[in-house]
């Protein structure tokens, strides 16, 4: 598979396929550089699950602001070519689009966890002996931390009330089946149920309908972290009546390190008076916000869940990625080329396994994953520097032993693929 292999036919027949089935906005990005003198004038980007490329027109939209800042000064809040007092409103709908909801029940505000601190602060409430939370084993380490840190705040001992759901032994991936009867075996204990749309680290991607419909059963709240989600798959967060869900913007979504995430709250609690909402002023209706009294007025929907002012020149970029997700079609569409592309690489990793000492982790069945194989390889961080060092090849890697690779429908080839595979071949032991 080596790029000087006489016999290799397989560089051929990903540029067939990329003339076949372009990559629709590669040329919207900015891909990183090649070291000088290299084969490629770029490296090959498979690490957009983690830091999402910079499309050429989040410059002009952050210069935009830069702009109106220069000129207008304060007044930049409410007039000029994008008003910032109703950028995140503006934001929405789009948004909305990209998760399945509706327009009210979005609010792009915060970043990832304090998203879900503020939606666990409304529907985390223990009471009695239902106070228990679930969450996956091997979870964002940051979800672990926030929910451990929840049930503190309520007087409780994580090691008491957490469940952790862990995969069979000598299994790597959790069973729909098994996630379902563990709800269904705590039953009136439970209280929330917060789980990772996909996991992090296995790229496995969870039946979203069928644990929010146990968990509601059961009597619990479902909080999903779309992290690796949104963006990635399509979602139908409304229909799946899911309670609330947070994610945030820069993997998949392309909007820069660190940008404002997103959050989604079900239409049926937005109107709730017992729901403990956390408040500031960014939350108050935008009509009377500036009139600066004493009791708030909350805003319509999603939007009055928001409390402070938010980053403007951090939304400028939200505001180009989501337009060109429009473009593209939707997640939808591109989901198409995403099982297309994902595939592909995926076969000419499967070559490699015979041969080479490595192996998937990742689950085979497309509808159980998104645009992400992990591949377990011993001294994984090596092997990632190796590749991205020799060869321009970028990936990430997560301790001890999985490499991450994530073909990005929107801008990633096939002979980035091809390159990626040809790379692994080289710096992987033989068996």
């Amino acid at each position: 598979m080596s790029p000087t292999s006489p016999t290799n036919d397989l560089l051929a027949d990903s540029l067939a396929r990329d003339a076949a089935d372009p990559a629709p906005m590669r040329g919207r990005f900015e891909l990183p550089l090649a070291r000088p003198g290299r084969a490629y004038p770029h490296a090959a980007y498979f690490a957009g699950n983690s830091l999402g490329l910079l499309p050429h027109a989040s410059r002009a939209a952050v210069e935009e602001v830069m702009t109106s800042w220069s000129e207008r000064a304060v007044s930049g809040h409410f007039s000029g070519n994008c008003v910032w007092s109703t950028m995140v409103e503006s934001l929405s709908e789009p948004m909305a689009a990209l998760v399945g909801a509706h327009t009210d029940e979005v609010v792009v505000m915060n970043t990832l966890t304090i998203n879900l601190h503020v939606l666990m602060a409304a529907f985390y409430r223990p009471s009695g002996g239902r106070n228990r939370i679930v969450i996956e084993a091997g979870a964002f380490p940051s979800d672990d931390y926030a929910v451990a840190s929840q049930a503190r705040l309520h007087g409780l001992d994580p090691n008491d009330v957490i469940i952790r759901l862990t995969p069979r032994p000598g299994e790597d991936l959790l069973r729909t089946e098994d996630v379902l009867d563990t709800l269904r075996a705590a039953d009136g204990t439970v209280a929330l149920v917060l789980m990772g749309g996909i996991n992090f680290r296995t790229g496995q991607l969870f039946d979203i309908p069928a644990v929010t419909d146990e968990a509601h059963r059961i009597g619990a709240y479902v909080l999903w972290d779309l992290a690796h989600a949104a963006g990635n798959v399509p979602l139908a967060l409304h229909d799946w009546d899911v309670d609330a869900a947070a994610w945030c913007t820069y993997k998949y979504m392309n909007s820069g390190p660190g940008a404002v995430g997103a959050a989604f709250i079900h239409r049926k609690h937005l109107s709730r008076p017992d729901l403990v909402i956390l408040s500031g002023w960014w939350g108050n209706a935008s009509a009377t916000r500036f009139e600066m009294t004493q009791d708030i007025q909350r805003g319509d929907g999603a939007l009055g869940w928001q409390v402070s002012n938010p980053p403007i020149l951090s939304l400028a970029p939200i505001r180009t990625s989501l337009a060109i997700f429009a473009e593209a079609g939707g997640v939808a569409v591109l989901r198409e080329r995403s099982l297309r592309l994902t595939g592909y690489l995926e076969g000419l990793l499967d070559r490699l396994t015979v041969t080479h000492q490595l192996s998937q982790l990742t689950p085979r069945r497309t509808a159980d994953r998104g645009a992400q194989l992990s591949v377990l390889v011993d001294d994984a961080r090596e092997r990632t520097e190796q590749l991205i060092d020799d060869f321009d090849v970028v990936p990430d890697e997560r301790p001890p032993n999985i490499i991450r690779f994530a073909p990005i429908p929107l801008y990633s080839s096939y002979e980035d693929c091809w390159r990626a595979a040809a790379a692994l071949e080289a710096v992987v032991p033989l068996r």
